[in-house]
């Protein structure tokens, strides 16, 4: 039974889950915006704003947690001291359906 069980699958083992969603962060935080599907992008959204609620307050073990899910340091600077400050939440967009699978197309981008 999945009473309770809200996690997103994305129909992937849990190790490219988690390597899906990583690098969906990384380049949200990289530029800003990216467009996916809707069911990634839904999934990306709240590890997403979990990471600008922790790099809202810049302490050690705030950075510590955000490193255990961006794997870089380079990511992680980024995210506490140019993205957090500037950005309020993020913006959820759908555009459209993808003409080779007609897959639903939806586009994250940081609200400033």
């Amino acid at each position: 039974m999945r009473h309770r069980d809200k996690r997103i699958k994305l129909g992937r083992e849990r190790e490219h889950r988690k390597a899906l969603l990583m690098n969906l962060a990384r380049e949200m935080i990289d530029h800003g915006a990216i467009t996916t599907t809707t069911v990634k992008a839904k999934a990306a959204k709240s590890l997403i704003e979990r990471l600008l609620s922790l790099a809202k307050e810049d302490t050690v073990h705030n950075r510590r947690k955000a490193f255990k899910v961006l794997a870089d340091r380079k990511y992680v600077n980024k995210l506490f001291m140019e993205v957090a400050p500037k950005v309020k939440g993020v913006r959820f967009i759908r555009l459209g359906f993808r003409r080779g699978d007609a897959a639903e197309i939806s586009r994250l981008e940081f609200i400033e």
